[in-house]
């Protein structure tokens, strides 16, 4: 019993001793816990009050264009001349907020920067980052043309395009793009080429329009029919079908296939009767068969439609 007492009562000493020991430890960990949060609040602060190139590449791979785009804008002002990294990324992430703007005005702010940013990063980019910058600018002033309507810059769309292309750069929409451009230029038989070569990366229905209207262009009606043919066979797009029936009208309209040219012109009809140019057109055929009070009828409807529809309005002038 008195060996039992003398025990517990030594335990109650190591006790006592171990409890500063122990308060102390708790006090000490603590203090670092505090510390190291305090420390990581700092350098966190840090990081995001000092936008970097680090931070930059992080964004991009999170498609976060706006975060690219003002963390660019943050490092281009504290060094203007010498950070071709920030203007490359600037002018891409200008570039698809461009896309992504719903309001006009924006979206020609931030195509401008792009085509700004993208020129300057050209002028000192290493020869491996070129040619993707070439085909971004070529992309930026394809969409600055579409924008800025009254201007045109389907010349520097092409300058640039090509260049990404003669540089090795290799991209699925290259020539279509082209395409398109040297269809805003007129220049119909190149439009024709890169339309070619596009539709053996990717058919596409709108790519074969496209080709079909470059065709008619050239004067090359019979080619222009086969592609109309294809779309309408197949695709499910309404709008794209009836645009290709329309061409595909007034195609056979210049062959005197005037029943051929009324079916065209008829089922659009009856999918939108609102088609402007599918009234004028059926007032053409009915015109041809020397049915002139049902032609004037369509004229009406067409300038019902479309009041300055200057084909109607001449024909109802002459008919008078």
């Amino acid at each position: 019993m008195k060996r039992a007492q003398k025990a517990y009562r030594t335990v109650g000493k190591n006790r006592n001793r171990l409890l500063p020991f122990l308060l102390g430890g708790m006090f000490a960990l603590a203090v670092l816990s505090v510390g190291s949060l305090f420390l990581y609040r700092s350098i966190s602060k840090r990081i995001h009050t000092n936008p970097s190139i680090a931070m930059l590449k992080d964004n991009w791979k999170v498609y976060d264009y706006e975060a690219v785009y003002n963390i660019s804008g943050a490092l281009l002002e504290k060094n203007p001349f010498d950070n071709n990294t920030a203007l490359t990324y600037r002018g891409y992430a200008a570039f698809y907020l461009a896309l992504a703007a719903t309001v006009p005005a924006q979206a020609q702010s931030f195509i401008d920067e792009a085509v700004r940013a993208l020129r300057l990063a050209a002028m000192h980019a290493k020869e491996r980052t070129l040619p993707q910058i070439y085909y971004m600018l070529g992309k930026s002033y394809f969409y600055k043309n579409s924008i800025f309507s009254y201007h045109y810059y389907a010349d520097m769309a092409v300058r640039y395009l090509l260049l990404a292309k003669d540089s090795g750069y290799e991209s699925d929409d290259i020539s279509e793009y082209l395409g398109l451009c040297y269809a805003q230029l007129g220049m119909t038989t190149q439009s024709i080429a890169a339309f070619s070569e596009a539709l053996l990366v990717r058919e596409s229905d709108t790519l074969l329009l496209a080709i079909a209207e470059q065709y008619f262009k050239g004067e090359q009606p019979a080619t222009a029919k086969q592609y109309l043919f294809r779309i309408i066979q197949r695709s499910d797009d309404d709008f794209l079908v009836m645009r290709s029936r329309a061409l595909l009208g007034n195609i056979l309209l210049g062959e005197d296939d005037f029943d051929g040219a009324e079916k065209e012109f008829e089922a659009i009809i009856e999918k939108n009767d609102n088609s402007a140019d599918a009234h004028y057109g059926l007032g053409l055929v009915y015109e041809s068969r020397g049915n002139l009070a049902k032609a004037r009828a369509e004229w009406r409807k067409t300038l019902r439609i479309q009041v300055n529809h200057a084909d109607a309005l001449g024909k109802i002038q002459y008919y008078r």
